[in-house]
């Protein structure tokens, strides 16, 4: 039977040693993923910050620092977690949504670039720190993404200043004098269509013309990857070509060698991350063969919340009959991770692979249920590690504070 690896060591024997449910990244892949990334574009200058949001973990960070990469954070945890993992302040692009000044506050006292997306917290700025250049980042009134949940640049989104605002931004920049340094647009999620980044990029060099400050322009990121054998996945190379010939007209056109940044986040870690449960049985109903796994959405949410797709395999029996199967968790809710899938016949007590976990999956886990978080492991130069621990129920009750009734 062929057995499933990463970088040689069989997972099976890993799961063996960490035991399920438990979360493996493959340190390579991401490298692999962010070098060919950067190598699809042909410009003077390039920088690509990893979107932590997408998988936080401390030494996954480490990776991403080491391969040259800068740091997307929306919160200042992730700032916190950024410096931590040794990320410099400048190379780390803050870029958050609706959070108050104080918020803010702590985010310049740790020196990081910072991008703003609305007039009040524009107006304090210049108010309170006109000397901090700043980053504007412009909603273009564009659809893109996989679906609505994860489209931002819409005209309907809370993300960003509208495009149609543009007049009365430049007379707030011109008032408090601020040093508008970047221009930044995210449209959106699992965007297939490069022909969508450079109609956006068009709309946004336009506002890019309003400043003469400007030295870096951020199209953010939103690339599509395949969830599946022969899914349909963004072609880097063609677009990296084609954005890179567009930007360099651009930057040509006004005589100066802008940096083009990017944020990836999913495109990075997706494939890197695999998620791997027990099966506790199999039930039969007069419509449906379920699996039901040790396992939910408290640990993997996204078939429920975006009606993603994730390939599961079972590879305790990867070569016997293939038959179809929904698989189930334990939450008390409909959580199920797929429906009439085809899979090797499945037994009581077989481990099921989830592909592509990598990205949002164990940064969007909970303790629904009052269910423990798993571990999560990295396979690093052919070497397993534990990066993080299992939870345990003393995790479960730390912070409550129990009152006398």
């Amino acid at each position: 039977m062929k057995q499933a690896q990463i970088q040689g060591l069989n997972i099976l024997d890993l799961v063996a040693k960490y035991k399920a449910p438990l979360y493996i990244y493959d340190s390579t892949q991401m490298e692999e993923n962010y070098n060919r990334f950067v190598n699809a574009f042909d410009v003077k200058s390039l920088k690509v910050h990893y979107a932590c949001k997408a998988l936080s973990n401390l030494s996954v960070l480490k990776v991403f620092n080491r391969c040259g990469a800068g740091l997307d954070c929306v919160s200042i945890q992730e700032i916190k977690l950024g410096l931590l993992a040794g990320f410099s302040p400048e190379d780390i692009l803050f870029t958050p949504n609706n959070i108050s000044e104080t918020e803010y506050d702590e985010a310049v006292a740790k020196g990081v670039k910072i991008n703003i997306d609305n007039f009040e917290m524009l107006e304090y700025f210049g108010s309170k720190y006109p000397e901090v250049p700043i980053c504007l980042r412009i909603n273009p009134h564009v659809m893109g993404g996989g679906n609505r949940k994860i489209s931002v640049g819409h005209i309907g989104s809370k993300f960003g200043i509208s495009i149609h605002q543009i007049p009365l931004l430049e007379r707030l920049v011109k008032t408090y004098q601020i040093n508008v340094e970047g221009i930044h647009v995210h449209t959106g999620s699992d965007i297939l269509d490069s022909e969508i980044f450079i109609y956006a990029a068009e709309v946004i060099l336009d506002v890019v013309d309003k400043f003469d400050t400007i030295k870096y322009v951020d199209f953010g990121s939103g690339f599509k990857v395949a969830y599946e054998q022969g899914g349909l996945e963004t072609n880097i190379e063609d677009f990296g070509a084609k954005f890179s010939e567009m930007f360099n007209m651009y930057c040509n056109k006004r005589g100066a060698d802008l940096e083009l940044k990017f944020e990836p986040g999913k495109y990075l870690v997706s494939n890197a991350g695999y998620f791997l449960c027990n099966v506790n049985l199999i039930k039969q109903t007069p419509a449906t063969n379920f699996v039901g796994v040790d396992s939910g959405m408290n640990h993997l949410i996204r078939p429920m919340f975006y009606d993603a797709y994730h390939e599961i395999v079972n590879i305790s029996n990867s070569e016997d009959q293939i038959k179809i199967y929904s698989v189930v968790g334990y939450i008390c809710e409909t959580d199920t991770f797929g429906v009439d899938r085809r899979i090797s016949q499945v037994r009581k007590g077989d481990i099921l692979m989830f592909k592509n976990a990598g990205a949002y999956c164990y940064s969007m886990s909970s303790n629904y249920n009052s269910r423990y978080r798993p571990a999560e492991v990295m396979v690093h130069k052919g070497i397993d590690y534990l990066i993080r621990e299992r939870e345990t129920f003393d995790d479960l009750v730390k912070g409550q504070i129990e009152i006398e009734l």
